[in-house]
């Protein structure tokens, strides 16, 4: 699955929503490993999670929409969006 993180210069936020992702696909990798890690019943595990960040500075249009949310996470297959705040348990439910 494919996120984008928009992000903007000296995010502490953005910095801390990055973590996050990590920490879900170390979570990915250890219950890949373990073959014992649930987050459903209907979808025993999900794929990595593969990142892009934008930077919302580097588009005027971006730095509209997203200037005062940073971060957001933004699913490319459907658009849906995850704003700030959020953690772990929040991104898991977002990608079910």
């Amino acid at each position: 699955m494919k996120l984008v993180l928009y992000t903007g210069p000296n995010c502490s936020l953005c910095d801390l929503a990055f973590d996050i992702v990590e920490q879900f696909n170390a979570l990915q990798t250890k219950a890949t490993s373990e073959s014992t890690f649930q987050l459903s019943p209907s979808r025993s595990q999900f794929e990595h999670v593969e990142l892009e960040t934008i930077n919302i500075r580097d588009s005027a249009d971006l730095y509209h929409l997203y200037a005062v949310r940073i971060p957001v996470l933004k699913k490319t297959d459907d658009e849906s969006e995850l704003g700030w705040p959020f953690i772990l348990e929040d991104l898991i439910e977002f990608l079910q």
